[in-house]
């Protein structure tokens, strides 16, 4: 086989000076003209009288599969060039998922982070659990209630949790929903306040029905069985962490076996992280504003920025980069996503730059173009003065219809050159990991 692989590759590079001993050989995944992932050794040549390697493919070596060459141990240890990294143009969706199946990225096999928590720890957990809910301090609003007794900001108590939807979810990245979805779990309520909140029918009420942590450990088991979706996503979670653990810790005991994603706005308290630590597989965290001012005014709440940084260290430093199995479903790490919003361009800039240079340059990013005004944006302004006099509140005046208007700032679909330009400034700060739109709708990774 050595010497067939060798003979193919001499051929093909026309190349006297190649090297027997220069080959090197590496386990990657090769894709057939159907999607379909395979396990095979190919070889990356290098030619002595070049300083730079290349990619090479041998098409045909293996029947119906076109095999990409790459050189594993290299990717193993440096990221694209500087040179790729600031390109405007992406990188071809077939050299990108190379690129992501490296071995820095490449799991062989996955055991859930909970599966490998020991009984002690987990009845640790437990009992964390239910004293935190005795003195609630879980978010950063540390409204320090006893949610057997009362409700503080979220509204939510302690026995059990409010829940809008469960079902297989297809409106993921392609690497958390793969083709059989997403087990999404969208919980009802939210410790922020978006006034733009792009799914505030669920996070701004209380619609829903109510589940104990048992049941809702059960029907995580639904999800795994029946709909044999590819992870357990569990959308706006940050007030309900604690009966999250014990449902997490319920259906460990029920044989659960798929990745539990905690999909969060990043407004976490720090003992939250550490009370989910060996517990979550992957974080997807929002980055969503910068200053304070931004944050006070759209999110009503003054410290966002701040605790999103601290949360999303946390997170990194418990889970690492992101990383796949070979069929391209992410398994373990931590996923951000910013949403550009119109005219916040510069506070775009401001967060993928702290990303680069605090977090990682690995980091796996998606920055968000589906802005559209929802729930208070646009909406007739209210009646009452604002703090400065002005009588205009939080509004102004809709240049569209001449109508006064809630945050008429925002009150249009974003625009692309804006979301351009904070892809731009996260490629100059060393990110190249992104989630791109694909032009037949849906995304590329």
């Amino acid at each position: 086989m050595l010497r067939l692989l060798m003979q193919s590759i001499y051929e093909l590079a026309g190349d006297d000076t190649l090297d027997e001993k220069s080959a090197h050989f590496s386990s990657i995944v090769m894709r057939n003209s159907a999607g379909v992932a395979r396990w095979g050794w190919t070889c990356h040549c290098y030619s002595q009288s070049q300083s730079s390697s290349s990619f090479t493919t041998i098409p045909g070596l293996y029947q119906g599969a076109q095999t990409h060459l790459v050189n594993m141990a290299l990717l193993a240890k440096i990221r694209p060039c500087s040179k790729s990294v600031a390109w405007l143009q992406p990188m071809r969706p077939s050299m990108r998922r190379n690129l992501y199946l490296a071995p820095p990225y490449l799991l062989d096999d996955y055991i859930p982070r909970y599966q490998r928590l020991s009984s002690v720890d987990a009845s640790k957990k437990r009992s964390l659990a239910y004293a935190h809910l005795r003195e609630c301090n879980l978010c950063p609003r540390l409204c320090g209630v006893n949610r057997y007794e009362k409700t503080g900001v979220c509204l939510i108590g302690a026995e059990t949790v409010k829940v809008g939807t469960i079902a297989p979810h297809f409106g993921e990245e392609p690497f958390i929903q793969g083709h059989n979805g997403s087990g999404s779990v969208f919980f009802s309520g939210c410790n922020l306040r978006c006034v733009f909140c792009q799914n505030h029918d669920i996070s701004h009420t209380r619609n829903g029905f109510d589940l104990t942590p048992e049941e809702l450990a059960e029907w995580y088991m639904k999800l795994q069985t029946v709909g044999r979706v590819h992870n357990i996503n569990l959308v706006t979670p940050e007030h309900v962490v604690p009966q999250v653990v014990l449902s997490i810790l319920h259906a460990r005991e029920l044989g659960l076996r798929l990745p539990i994603i905690y999909n969060t706005s990043a407004f976490d308290s720090l003992e939250s992280i550490s009370l989910l630590e060996g517990l979550v597989d992957i974080y997807m965290p929002d980055f969503k504003v910068w200053s304070d001012r931004t944050s006070k005014r759209l999110l009503k709440a003054d410290n966002y920025a701040e605790v999103a940084m601290e949360s999303i260290k946390a997170m990194h430093e418990q889970v690492g980069d992101l990383c796949f199995t070979s069929d391209g479903i992410a398994k373990q790490g931590i996923f951000v996503r910013h949403l550009v919003m119109p005219g916040m361009q510069e506070e775009g800039k401001h967060i993928v730059k702290w990303l680069a240079e605090n977090v990682s340059k690995d980091l796996m990013v998606h920055i968000m173009e589906q802005y559209f005004p929802r729930a208070h944006v646009g909406k007739p302004r209210r009646s009452r003065p604002s703090r400065d006099g002005s009588g205009l509140g939080d509004t102004e005046m809709s240049s569209k219809d001449g109508e006064q208007v809630r945050y008429a700032d925002i009150n249009r679909p974003v625009d692309l050159d804006d979301v351009a330009v904070v892809k731009k400034a996260a490629q100059e700060a060393g990110l190249w990991r992104f989630v791109e739109a694909s032009r037949h709708g849906g995304f590329n990774i």
